[in-house]
């Protein structure tokens, strides 16, 4: 038999050439793609929205200052993207809650149309898709910041 021999490690290469030992690569990703879809709603709502000019500007700006977060996840899983987008989904799920509550659970008005005019439409349903999202995308960006401080602890000991 002949004896064993002992090769240095290999590392599995995960996508765009990262290699698994330098801390997670799924959960990184997952949090970026959620964050771009959060974008591209926001963008959508804005284009194809029943929403009035102003907020159509405003959503627009929360997906241009929403995008470079995405990107930084993506790449890097930086820690400064990271707690902006967890507080951003926080910020945008108290503003939807606040919608919600305050259309008396009928969602909100579009060009003008009363709250209870609405009450026999989605307008809840789609108010609470989009607080179900934002706590989503909160939540993937909170625990990945724990994993990384997580990871960092375990590699500097």
């Amino acid at each position: 038999m002949a004896p064993a021999t002992s090769s240095p490690p290999t590392w599995k290469l995960a996508t765009a050439g990262r290699d698994r030992a330098t801390g997670p690569v799924l959960h990184p990703r997952l949090c970026a793609v959620i964050t771009s879809v959060s974008c591209a709603v926001h963008l959508w709502l804005a284009v194809f929205g029943q929403h009035g000019a102003w907020l159509s500007v405003l959503m627009f700006a929360l997906a241009a200052v929403c995008v470079p977060c995405s990107v930084h996840i993506w790449q890097h899983s930086r820690v400064g993207a990271l707690h902006q987008v967890t507080l951003s989904a926080l910020a945008m799920v108290a503003l939807h809650a606040a919608l919600l509550l305050g259309a008396g659970g009928a969602g909100h008005a579009h060009r003008g149309v009363p709250p209870a005019a609405m009450a026999v439409t989605s307008g809840s349903t789609q108010l609470l898709l989009v607080i179900a999202l934002e706590l989503t995308t909160g939540l993937l960006a909170a625990t990945l910041i724990a994993r990384l401080r997580s990871y960092d602890t375990r590699t500097s000991a």
